[in-house]
């Protein structure tokens, strides 16, 4: 039975269940969210607000979203969510990487395409039809899951990388770059993927190295001209010896002649690297005897080396030696770190090779290369022993017959790291290619000069990593031998003398008299143009861009700059805002400033936060493969999506470091975030729903009443809320999400585990309705101010909590993401109220810790808890909330003592900073550390008291010094521990009064866990009977003595089984054991004892003697008990109070009228009341 409910108001809140499925919510959520269209008018209601650009750099749909994204997603959506929230109007598209390597290989995998030559003989239109056809395979599952986990942006504006538009202003892009003078074709060695038959450009190499096995072979080359005489080179590329070409030496080193023993021959060598021949010499102990092994004969300079003649390991390219090949050749390049400081060069092969070559006219500008490998990496007809095959599989065949010839003197393997390709995970090997190149190193000082104009979080990828990048950036090569991808519009005379770049779909169809409706290279490679300086028609370079060119093209092509949006584009150019993963430091970041800079001398970008990469639990690289990770969707159905985003977000992943992803960190957010956050959330709408019923008069949410409470708590949560608005809005400006989070879970924390919990008789009425308003008041501004400022971060679950709460306040809008972030309310804002709050939570979480320590439940009382402290305003905050500390304590006193009043109790600990103080006295900080550890105990209270200490003419402070205080009185009756700079001393001795009350707190927890299995409320009609079976029951005793204290912590007095009514209702019955708690010779001792209750339903209790005297006879009593045991008791409390005090009964024809509180009692607290 329950009180008779007033009707609800229009403005009531919904009851909120126990349970609640955090994913199925955030599901309701999306669907209101849809059936709104909430995003799109979130936008359109912040139009004429000044803008916040954003642009968001393109994913590749080949594959499905990963953490990575999910983690990059986030960020990318709490600043735009925020930013919105702060009064700007942020547009947000979503854009796809159409072209390039990852969906020509999805492809050349599905046809089973081994080389260049099988696409040309399918065609290039069918072979793009097929790229065309699976760039949309997942962005079905990509719209879903970006959706799923809360991020807003808008797919159906979206931009893609493969739309006439956006490769018309790639176009624009690359002619503005020609006119600057910043293109130019050439010849240039590269990292080359064999299986994907195209170049790499430096930052995609980083992308993939491996530690790898490698032959390392030292060669001979027999000196022409001296019999027995042999050079000796060190490679780990067995496969170039074919195409040797030169000997390099250093020209400024001292090379040796040694006769090896053994073989009587003479070998040629760096001096310093005789090891690499004879190991021994490394072996302290075995030198000796590797000295016996030859004999040196001569030393000399690397540049009296230069020009000798030398036969090479293969004869192939014997031709060119009358050009100048078979030399030995000088080079800064070489080092003697390693290898035998003689380098075999192989100019197609090596970037230093080639240069090193060109210098000396080995290979000269416009000649053919030697180069017998072909576009898969196989050796050409010009090496016939080895035609066809792999050139990474020929270093099996090569070293044995190189044996063969007598030319291998050593042979080792090497491990190494190896840079692989990032698409294909095969090995790369460096080629010279012919190709389309950018002039990064020319615009190198703006580079770094606008990357000096941008802001970074965290700011050492900016100075250190992509710093470094700029400083050693080179030219770039943006062209790829492939078909899928925006042609580059260069057409070129036969004899390379003239070109000319198209700039715009527009011009081409003009040059060439042909309309266009595609750019892609089957539309447009068989267009050629006159020659304008009479050379014939001029013919496209049979190249693509690198996709990392047309990415770094998103800020002007997703507007198609300059052809439409110019004023929008040059409005919102540089983005204030982009984020990604650290991997891109090398890939867009570095392209979007390298595009930005040399078509506009600024940075694409204002501001940037770049994340670190999400492994699987053990460290490793999340692989499908290995299935070392849980799938996301998986994640997200069990624990909600807005519990994932606040696991990324809250880790070090947000300041660049690695996560590794542990599904448990998922879990538990949910448990200590959002589960105490329902609650605290249901305890409010339960609350205010009790006031509805027992007042009769809708909640109304009231600052004023919140800010005039003159409750400690409800001015210290106020502040508290209100500190962190200011400082959300300082740190989130600064893009400071890693320092954000922390303190918003923090605020949840407090909310929860300290204001709720001390607050809850406020909350319910039993302070009374003035308490009850301003605490429900302050709860319901805080609940909100929470739900406003965690929407960016958790758009779920604040939106679930906003569409109750709005219902309680007039005109409010839609949706929590049409609200601002709040104000700073200067009223409420009251930092040494927080700081006097930080200080008691101190102290009673250290006062817990003893109390586990001493295996002393909460549940018994102590007689006292002791504060030392050598602050004052410590001592005094301890003072003013020492009601709070006592309950969560539950201590009979509290006292403060200054450091002076403790007395021998507490002791200083001097504790230099070593670090700090290390860097500033350098070596005569070690002098220094002694006199600083001989402060006094005098000294170091009055350093403590001024905050400064001059110690032979220097002055340290408190960033310098820190002084703890050690207890060291007698713990045999307390214990103590530091807590806040000062020591909580516990008092840990209950008395037998408190050990009583201890019990009585045992029984009345019991009662409440038996009331919630009932499903009843605080506020229901109900009734408690116990009965203590044992003998001698000491249980039966201290529910008697502590009777008044269970009345007041249960809201009823318990009723002894032999006085329970006769015709009472049990609603549930259950026997539980208790524990007992007893002082036996100064020592606590337990045992447990029966206990049986009972939950009745509310009814009457009648004062028998006294209906007695109105009845005619006796033995109308038992009719009038059953009389009144029949009657609604939720009416009856509802009529008392009304003011009615009389039941008339109408029995067998006799009218009777029986007065409330004299005859009939509606509790049995009541009813013992008036008969004492």
């Amino acid at each position: 039975r329950r009180a008779a409910p007033t009707a609800p108001s229009a403005a009531s809140m919904e009851e909120v269940p126990e349970r609640f499925s955090f994913p199925k919510g955030e599901e309701e959520i999306l669907a209101f969210w849809k059936a709104n269209d909430t995003f799109k008018e979130s936008v359109r209601l912040s139009e004429g607000r000044p803008p916040f650009s954003f642009y968001d750099g393109p994913p590749f749909a080949t594959g499905l979203p990963h953490y990575g994204h999910i983690l990059a997603g986030t960020i990318k959506d709490v600043i735009c969510r925020y930013a919105h929230q702060t009064g700007h109007h942020v547009p947000r598209r979503f854009g796809w990487d159409c072209h390039g390597l990852p969906v020509e290989f999805e492809i050349d995998k599905k046809l089973h395409i081994k080389g260049r030559q099988d696409v040309l003989d399918m065609g290039i239109d069918k072979y793009n039809n097929e790229c065309r056809a699976i760039v949309g395979r997942y962005t079905k599952e990509w719209e879903v899951t970006v959706n799923r986990v809360g991020r807003w942006i808008d797919f159906d504006k979206g931009y893609r990388t493969m739309d006439l538009s956006y490769m018309e202003t790639v176009w624009w892009v690359f002619k503005q770059l020609h006119e600057k003078d910043c293109v130019y074709r050439g010849f240039k060695v590269m990292p080359y993927s064999c299986a994907l038959n195209t170049p790499l450009s430096n930052f995609e190499v980083q992308q993939n190295y491996k530690d790898v096995q490698d032959p390392a072979v030292v060669v001979n080359f027999p000196l022409i001209g001296e019999e027995g005489v042999y050079f000796l080179a060190w490679t780990t590329t067995p496969w170039t010896l074919p195409s040797n070409l030169a000997l390099c030496v250093n020209p400024e080193f001292d090379y040796v002649r040694v006769k090896d023993t053994a073989s009587g021959h003479i070998y040629i060598l760096l001096a310093k690297r005789l090891v690499m021949i004879y190991p021994d010499l490394a072996n302290p102990k075995k030198v000796a005897d590797a000295k016996k092994k030859f004999t040196e004969i001569s030393v000399c300079r690397g540049s009296e080396l230069k020009g000798m003649q030398y036969t090479p390991p293969f004869d192939y390219f014997e031709a060119t030696r009358a050009t100048g090949s078979f030399r030995v050749i000088t080079g800064g390049f070489v080092t003697d770190d390693s290898g035998t400081g003689i380098v075999h060069c192989a100019p197609a092969f090596g970037e230093e090779d080639y240069k090193v070559c060109l210098a000396s006219g080995v290979t000269r500008l416009g000649e053919k290369l030697v180069c017998p490998v072909d576009a898969d990496g196989r050796f050409t007809d010009e090496v016939p022993e080895f035609k066809g095959m792999g050139v990474k599989d020929s270093d099996r065949l090569i070293i044995p017959h190189l044996k063969a010839k007598g030319r291998v003197v050593r042979v080792d393997v090497i491990n190494h790291s190896y840079p692989f390709c990032w698409r294909s995970d095969t090995p790369l090997i460096y080629r010279a290619v012919p190709g389309t190149f950018v002039k990064v190193e020319q615009i190198k000082d703006r580079l770094l000069a606008n990357n000096a104009q941008t802001y970074w979080v965290p700011s050492f990828v900016k100075d250190k990593r992509f710093h470094n990048w700029l400083e050693n950036a080179r030219d770039w090569a943006v062209s790829r031998n492939r078909f899928w991808g925006t042609p580059i519009p260069m057409w070129v005379s036969d004899d390379g003398e003239e070109m000319v770049v198209v700039g715009s779909r527009a011009e081409l169809e003009e040059l060439t008299g042909t309309k266009l409706t595609d750019l892609h290279r089957e539309f447009i490679d068989q267009l050629e143009i006159p020659s304008k300086e009479g050379r014939g028609m001029l013919k496209r370079v049979d190249e693509v861009f690198d996709c990392w060119f047309e990415s770094g093209s998103m800020p002007y092509a997703q507007q198609h700059y300059p052809f439409e949006n110019k004023d929008f584009f040059e409005r919102s150019f540089p983005a204030d805002f982009i984020a990604e993963g650290i991997d891109q430091t090398r890939g867009w970041f570095y392209t979007l400033m390298v595009l930005s800079t040399a078509l506009f001398d600024k940075p694409a970008f204002k501001n940037l936060i770049c994340n670190g990469l999400v492994l699987a639990a053990d460290g490793q690289k999340m692989s499908k493969s290995k299935q070392n990770y849980p799938n996301p969707t998986k994640v997200i159905d069990a624990y909600g999506a807005d519990s994932l985003r606040l696991y990324l977000i809250n880790s070090p992943v947000v300041r660049a470091e690695d996560l590794c992803f542990k599904e448990q960190g998922v879990l538990q957010n949910l448990k200590s975030i959002f589960l105490p956050w329902y609650h605290a959330y249901r305890m409010l709408v339960s609350s205010t729903q009790l006031q509805e019923r027992q007042e009769g008069t809708p909640f109304k949410p009231d600052l004023a009443a919140a800010l005039a409470s003159p409750n400690l708590m409800d001015r210290w949560i106020l502040a508290a809320a209100n500190g962190l608005v200011n400082f959300m809005r300082i740190e989130m400006e600064a893009y400071r999400l890693y320092t954000v989070v922390p303190r918003l879970l923090d605020l949840i924390d407090q909310l929860t585990n300290w204001y709720i919990r001390m607050n809850k008789e406020r909350f319910s009425g039993e302070r009374g309705p003035s308490e009850r308003r301003s605490s429900l008041a302050t709860l319901f501004e805080v609940m909100m101010m929470l739900c406003r400022m965690m929407a960016p971060l958790t758009p779920f679950f604040a939106e679930h909590v906003y569409q109750n709460l709005r219902r309680a306040v007039p005109d409010a809008p839609a949706s929590i993401h049409f609200l601002m972030i709040p104000e700073v309310n200067d009223a409420a804002v009251d930092p040494q109220m927080e700081a006097n709050v930080k200080m008691m939570r101190a102290v009673i979480e250290t006062g817990r810790t003893l109390r586990e320590r001493r295996n002393l439940s909460m549940r018994t009382p102590l007689p006292e808890v002791t504060l030392i402290h050598a602050d004052g305003k410590a001592l005094a905050a301890i003072r003013k909330l020492q009601e709070y500390v006592s309950e969560e304590l539950n201590v009979r006193e509290v006292h403060t003592k200054s450091v002076s009043e403790a007395g021998g109790s507490v002791t200083l600990q001097c504790n230099p900073n070593h670090r700090r103080l290390g860097d500033r006295f350098g070596k005569a900080y070690k002098a220094i550390q002694p006199k600083i550890r001989a402060l006094s105990s005098e000294q170091l209270s009055g350093f403590m008291q001024s905050g400064s200490i001059t110690i032979e003419s220097e002055v340290f402070d408190q960033d310098d010094i820190t002084v703890d205080l050690i207890y060291s009185g007698d713990t045999s009756k307390v214990d103590a521990d530091t807590a806040g700079g000062g020591v909580v001393v516990l008092n840990t001795t209950p008395d037998g009064d408190m050990l009583d009350e201890a019990m009585a707190r045992e029984v009345c927890a019991r009662v409440q866990k038996l009331r919630k299995e009932a499903g009843m409320r605080k506020d229901d009609l109900l009734e408690v009977c116990y009965d203590c079976p044992a003998p001698h029951s000491v249980l039966a005793r201290v529910i008697r003595d502590k009777s008044s204290y269970i009345t007041s912590r249960l809201g009823r007095t318990p009723i002894a089984a032999a006085a329970r009514p006769r015709r009472a209702v049990c609603l549930l019955r259950a026997e539980v054991d208790v524990r007992l708690v007893a002082l036996v010779d100064g020592k606590l001792q337990q045992k447990s004892e029966l206990l049986v209750l009972e939950l009745l339903a509310g009814c009457p209790f009648l004062d028998e003697a006294a209906v007695a005297k109105v009845l005619p006879e006796p033995s109308l009593l038992d009719d009038v008990e059953n009389y009144l045991h029949c009657l609604d008791m939720a009416r009856l409390h509802a009529d008392a109070a009304a003011g009615t005090i009389a039941i008339k009964i109408a029995l067998n024809g006799l009218a009777l009228e029986l007065k409330m509180g004299t005859h009939v009692f509606l509790t049995y607290s009541d009813a013992l009341a008036a008969a004492q």
